[in-house]
């Protein structure tokens, strides 16, 4: 009987991503088995794999009050609760980071180009930035909330 190996998406991707996150230097970095220590496996595969979190499933989605959303790896402030806004894709959404907050980069992964947007000061993985979303600025930074952390003002 031949021996038949499994893949998924999410461990081919995790398979990619380390060389990916080698390639910029940042001014935050672990290593694997300190990031492994100090995230749960779900924000592990999210924040150092590019993964992403299922719809609906983080109660930072449904998250309006006042305060700040922080990067989970390194504590670095990275989106106001003001630009937070209800997309009903099941993630949580804003329409802008807060300033030198963010790095991005093209990710050509799921059969489209995408812009990915990560932590400036240690690579985690946020998520995605779309042209769909409200005024002021027409983005839409559909965010995994796996990878922040809310601190209410």
């Amino acid at each position: 009987m031949m021996n038949r190996r499994r893949f998924t998406l999410t461990a081919l991707m995790a398979a990619a991503a380390p060389a990916a996150l080698r390639a910029e230097s940042f001014e935050v970095t672990r290593t694997d088995a300190q990031w492994r220590a100090m995230l749960t496996d779900l924000q592990y595969q999210v924040m150092r794999h590019e993964a992403t979190e299922r719809a609906g499933t983080s109660p930072l989605d449904k998250t309006y009050a006042a305060g700040t959303y922080l990067c989970r790896g390194c504590d670095l402030p990275l989106y106001d609760s003001t630009a937070k806004f209800d997309s009903g894709t099941g993630w949580p959404s804003f329409y802008q980071s807060l300033p030198n907050a963010i790095g991005t980069k093209e990710d050509n992964t799921l059969f489209s180009t995408r812009t990915e947007a990560h932590c400036r000061r240690c690579g985690s993985h946020l998520g995605h930035i779309f042209d769909d979303g409200p005024a002021p600025t027409g983005k839409r930074h559909c965010l995994n909330g796996a990878s922040l952390v809310f601190v209410a003002a």
